[in-house]
C-alpha cells in the first residue's frame, strides 16, 4: 500500500523524502476505526527489533531512506478478503445484512493488494465449519475411501437425511460458520447465531437476557421525552376468564363455602398471624406490615402510600374471584346433576313401559287361563276339546312367548290338559287301532316338551309331556298289556313302533322292562318244544329290534329246552333244523357253537360211523343228512366229521380198487362224482384238500407201478392230466380267494399300515371288518362316560374294557364277545 498521504514527497526535490506530521483525512476516518489496519509484530521484529529487516509496503516508512522491495524472496500465499472502506464498514457494522462492495467504488490509495491465491478464493460462498460446503457434498469424501465410516452408521441405524441419536434429535446440517464484518472480537457486532443454530437450538441465551434487562434498567434512568407521568396499567378481568381460570383448576363437585372459610394459622414468620381462607394465605405477601426477605434491599416509600386500604381492596377481589368461580361450579354442577337425572328418567320410562307390557300380557294369558277353566267346567254349554286347547297353547307360546315360558307349564297342562286326555283315551285300545292319538299327541309334544333328554323319572318330573304320558296314557297301555298274549306279539309290537318316536327313553324302557319282559318270561318258562306247534321264533324274534340284550336272560333257558328235545332226535328228523336254524343268528357264534357239538354233531358222528362206501351199489342217504348240517355246525366241526368218520373208509376202498386191475375211467369218475359232493368253502379247507391230493398221489402210484401188458392203455395219461387239472384248479381258487379278500380289504378302507390308536379306533376298525354300525348316541351319557350304539346295543368304553348295558347294571364283555352280540 502507498503511504503517500502520511508521507509527502517534492517532485522538484531530488528524491529526498520528508516526513510530514499534519493529521490527514485517513487519519480521523481510521482513528476509531477497529477494523484498520494495524501492525503485527513478526518473528524478525521479536528477535532483532528495531535492526529486524521490513518490507516498505508493509509498514510506515521511518525517517531513513526508502528501501527498494526484494522481489527475490519467496512467494507467501495469504488467504484474505477484500479491503473495504472505513466508512462502508461502519455502516456495514450497523446493518444486519451484508452486502458487497464493489472493487471500483474504492479509491486507489485504499486498494489491497491483489490476492495471492490465485483469485479461486470465493468470500461470499456459504461454508461449514470442516470446509464442508453444502450438505449434499455429506460424506463425499468417502468416493476416495473404502465407506467404512458410512458402513457403520448404517449398521447403528443412522438413516441419511435423519439426525444421529437414539430418536434423531441430532442436528441434520453440519455445524455452519459464520463470518464476520471485521477483525473484531466475539460479540463485537451482535449476536454470531446462524440460521441453523437458531433453527436446532431456538432456546435464548443468558447474555442476551442479561442485555435486555441491562437495557431496561437503563431506560428507567431516561428522562420521558414528553415529560408527562405515565399512566397506570390496570389488570381487568372478565367473567368468562374468571370462570376458564376456575375450570383450570382442580374439580370440584361439590360448593366450597366451607373450603373457603378453613381457619389457617400461619407461624412461619417472626409473629403468629391468622388468616380466615387459603386465597388470603396464598397472598400473604400482599398484606401489609410483612417484612421483607433478608438480603432484599428495601424499596423507597413513595410519597402517598395506603398499604392497609391496598390489601383491603387485593381481599375485596380476591373474595369476588372466589365467590364467582365458586358460583360458576355450582351451576356446572346443577347442569350435571340435571343431565343425569334425565338420562336417569329415560331409563326409568324404558323399564316401566316394559313392566306395563309384561303386566298387560300376564293378564291377557290370565284371562284365556280363566277362559279355558270356565270352558272345563261340568254343564257347560260350550266345552273345551282337545284340539281347542291345543291352539290355545299354540297362540299362547306365539303371542305371549316370554310369559309361558317364565310361567309353569306342568301346572297349566295339569289344570287344562290332563282331564282332556283322560277322556280322549277312555275308550281306547292299541291292539285294534294302534294309530290312534298319535297325531294329536305329536302337537301336545311340541307344545310341551322342553327340549332336554331325560333318561329317568327323576329327570323328567318337571317336564309337562313326560308327566303327561306318565299320568294318562301309561296307564291305559298297562290295563291293556295286563290282558294281553305274549303269542300275539304283531299287534303289539306294531303299536310300539308306531308309538316309539313319542316315547321318552325312560318311559319305553318302563314298558319294556316292567310289562313286556315279565309276560314273555313268563311264557317262555311255559313252552314247550314237543307239544307246541308254533314255534317259538315266531313270537320272541319279533321284539328283537325293541328290546335288543333285554331278551338274553331268555335264550337260556330256550337253550335248555331245545337241548332236552334233542334227546331221542335222530339225524333222519330234518324239523330240528327247521326249529333251530332262525335262532343261528340270535345265540352268541360261541354259545351256538357249544350247542350244536353238545347236541347235533355227537348224532351225525354216530350216523356216519354206520355210513358204508361202495362204488358198485352206493347209498348216500347217511352222507346227505350229515351234509345238510353244513352251515349250522361250525366248519371246524365238519371237518373233523368226516376226516373221521368218511375219508378213512374212502380211501381204503379207492387202495382196494386200484389193486385190482380197475378201469381208470371209472376210478375218475368216482373221484370226481364225491368231490362234487362237497361244497368250495368245505374243498377249500386245508384238511380237505388234504386228503383229495392224497387220493391223486395214490391214483397216480398206482398207474406208474402197473407195467405190464395188462396196462390199461391211456391210464397214465388220464390220471397225470386229472391231476394237472385238479391241482391248477385249487390254485386258481385259492388266487381268487385271495383276490377277494384283497378287494374286501379295500373297499372298507383298512390297510396294512393302518393301526388303531386307542380301544376306540380299535372297536370301530373291527365293526366297519363286521359290517356293524358303530355310532354315539347324541346327548346321553353313563358317569361322564359317552355311550354307543353297537347294532342295537349300548355300550361304554372305560379305560379299555367294554360294558355292555344289561338288566340292572353294565356288565364288561370282550370285544369278541361284543361282535358275536351284534351278529
Amino acid at each position: 500500500m502507498s503511504m503517500s498521504h502520511l508521507y509527502g514527497k517534492d517532485e522538484d526535490s531530488d528524491g529526498v523524502e520528508m516526513e510530514k506530521f499534519e493529521i490527514t483525512d485517513w487519519d480521523l476516518e481510521n482513528e476509531f476505526n477497529p477494523n484498520r489496519r494495524k501492525h503485527w509484530q513478526t518473528k524478525e521484529d521479536t528477535t532483532y527489533g528495531i535492526w529486524a529487516e521490513r518490507d516498505s509496503d508493509d509498514e510506515r516508512p521511518s525517517f531513513g531512506g526508502k528501501k527498494s522491495r526484494d522481489y527475490t524472496a519467496p512467494v507467501n500465499f495469504i488467504s484474505a478478503g477484500i479491503r473495504k472502506p472505513a466508512a462502508e464498514e461502519k455502516s456495514n457494522s450497523d446493518s444486519d445484512d451484508e452486502i458487497p462492495t464493489k472493487r471500483e467504488e474504492l479509491p486507489k490509495e485504499f486498494e489491497s493488494k491483489k490476492l495471492r491465491t490465485g483469485g479461486n478464493f470465493k468470500p461470499t460462498q456459504k461454508t461449514f465449519a470442516g470446509g464442508i460446503k453444502s450438505n449434499t457434498d455429506f460424506g463425499s469424501w468417502e468416493r476416495h475411501t473404502k465407506g467404512i465410516g458410512q458402513k457403520l452408521l448404517q449398521k447403528m441405524g443412522y438413516v441419511q437425511g435423519r439426525g444421529l441419536g437414539k430418536n434423531a434429535q441430532g442436528i441434520i446440517a453440519p455445524i455452519e460458520a459464520k463470518q464476520r464484518k471485521g477483525k473484531g472480537a466475539v460479540g463485537a457486532y451482535g449476536s454470531e447465531r446462524t440460521k441453523q443454530s437458531l433453527k436446532d437450538f431456538p432456546v435464548v441465551d443468558s447474555e442476551d437476557e442479561e442485555e435486555q434487562e441491562f437495557q431496561k434498567e437503563l431506560s428507567q434512568w431516561r428522562k420521558d421525552p414528553g415529560g408527562a407521568k405515565k399512566k397506570p396499567k390496570y389488570a381487568y378481568k372478565t367473567v368468562e376468564e374468571l370462570k376458564a381460570k376456575g375450570k383450570g383448576g382442580k374439580i370440584i363437585s361439590a360448593p366450597q363455602k366451607e373450603i373457603s372459610q378453613v381457619k389457617v394459622i400461619d407461624m412461619t414468620g417472626r409473629e403468629q398471624k391468622v388468616y380466615y381462607s387459603y386465597s388470603q394465605f396464598s397472598h400473604k405477601h400482599n398484606m401489609p406490615g410483612d417484612s421483607t426477605a433478608p438480603g432484599v434491599k428495601e424499596e423507597k416509600p413513595q410519597g402517598f402510600v395506603l398499604p392497609e386500604l391496598e390489601h383491603n381492596l387485593q381481599l375485596l377481589i380476591d373474595m369476588t374471584e372466589q365467590e364467582i368461580i365458586q358460583n360458576d361450579r355450582q351451576l356446572q354442577y346443577e347442569k350435571d346433576m340435571v343431565v343425569n337425572l334425565t338420562h336417569e328418567l329415560e331409563k326409568l320410562s324404558e323399564v316401566l313401559g316394559r313392566e306395563e307390557k309384561a303386566i298387560y300380557n300376564l293378564s291377557q294369558v290370565l284371562k284365556t287361563v280363566e277362559e279355558c277353566e270356565q270352558r272345563l267346567q261340568p254343564g257347560c254349554e260350550n266345552p273345551l276339546t282337545l284340539d281347542e286347547c291345543a291352539r290355545v297353547f299354540q297362540m299362547l307360546q306365539d303371542k305371549y312367548y316370554e310369559e309361558y315360558k317364565m310361567s309353569e307349564k306342568s301346572d297349566l297342562a295339569v289344570a287344562l290338559v290332563y282331564p282332556l286326555v283322560k277322556e280322549y283315551f277312555k275308550d281306547w285300545n292299541p291292539l285294534r287301532d294302534s294309530t290312534y292319538g298319535i297325531e294329536v299327541m305329536t302337537k301336545w309334544k311340541d307344545l310341551l316338551e322342553e327340549g332336554h333328554l331325560s333318561h329317568s323319572a327323576q329327570d323328567a318330573a318337571m317336564d309337562p309331556y313326560h308327566r303327561l304320558l306318565w299320568e294318562t296314557w301309561v296307564p291305559f297301555l298297562r290295563n291293556i298289556i295286563s290282558q294281553w298274549q305274549p303269542r300275539n306279539c304283531p299287534p303289539m309290537v306294531d303299536f310300539l313302533d308306531s308309538w316309539v318316536h313319542l316315547l321318552p327313553v325312560w318311559i319305553l324302557d318302563n314298558i319294556l322292562d316292567q310289562l313286556i319282559f315279565p309276560k314273555l318270561q313268563k311264557e317262555v318258562e311255559n313252552w314247550n318244544p314237543l307239544t307246541d306247534t308254533v314255534p317259538i321264533h315266531s313270537w320272541i324274534h319279533p321284539w328283537l329290534p325293541l328290546m335288543q340284550s333285554r331278551l338274553e336272560p331268555l335264550f337260556s333257558p330256550i337253550r335248555n329246552k331245545l337241548a332236552s328235545a334233542l334227546q331221542k332226535w335222530h339225524p333222519s328228523d330234518s324239523s330240528a333244523k327247521l326249529i333251530l336254524q332262525p335262532w343261528k343268528d340270535v345265540f352268541t357264534p360261541g354259545s351256538w357253537d357249544a350247542f350244536m357239538v353238545k347236541n347235533i354233531v355227537p348224532k351225525l358222528g354216530m350216523c356216519m360211523a354206520e355210513f358204508v362206501i361202495n362204488p358198485h351199489q352206493q347209498h348216500m342217504d347217511v352222507f346227505l343228512w350229515a351234509m345238510d348240517w353244513e352251515g349250522m355246525i361250525s366248519l371246524s366241526s365238519l371237518v373233523g366229521l368226516l376226516e373221521k368218520h368218511f375219508f378213512s373208509k374212502w380211501l381204503q376202498v379207492l387202495c382196494s380198487w386200484l389193486s385190482n386191475n380197475p378201469n381208470y375211467e371209472e376210478i375218475t369218475k368216482w373221484y370226481l362224482g364225491w368231490k362234487s359232493m362237497f361244497s368250495d368253502q368245505v374243498l377249500a379247507h386245508p384238511g380237505i384238500k388234504e386228503r383229495f391230493n392224497e387220493a391223486l398221489d395214490i391214483m397216480n402210484r398206482a398207474v406208474a407201478s402197473n407195467v405190464g401188458p395188462y396196462m390199461q392203455p391211456g391210464a397214465r395219461e388220464s390220471i397225470a392230466y386229472l391231476t394237472q387239472t385238479e391241482r391248477r384248479k385249487d390254485f386258481q381258487y385259492e388266487a381268487m380267494q385271495e383276490r377277494r379278500e384283497a378287494e374286501s380289504i379295500a373297499q372298507r378302507g383298512i390297510g396294512v399300515a393302518t393301526v388303531p390308536m386307542n380301544f376306540k379306533d380299535l372297536i370301530q376298525s373291527k365293526a366297519e371288518e363286521h359290517n356293524i354300525v358303530f355310532m354315539p348316541l347324541i346327548g346321553k351319557r353313563h358317569e361322564g362316560k359317552q355311550l354307543y350304539n353297537f347294532n342295537r346295543i349300548v355300550i361304554y368304553i372305560d379305560r379299555g374294557v367294554v360294558y355292555v348295558q344289561g338288566e340292572k347294571t353294565w356288565v364288561p364283555t370282550s370285544l369278541q364277545s361284543l361282535i358275536d352280540m351284534a351278529k
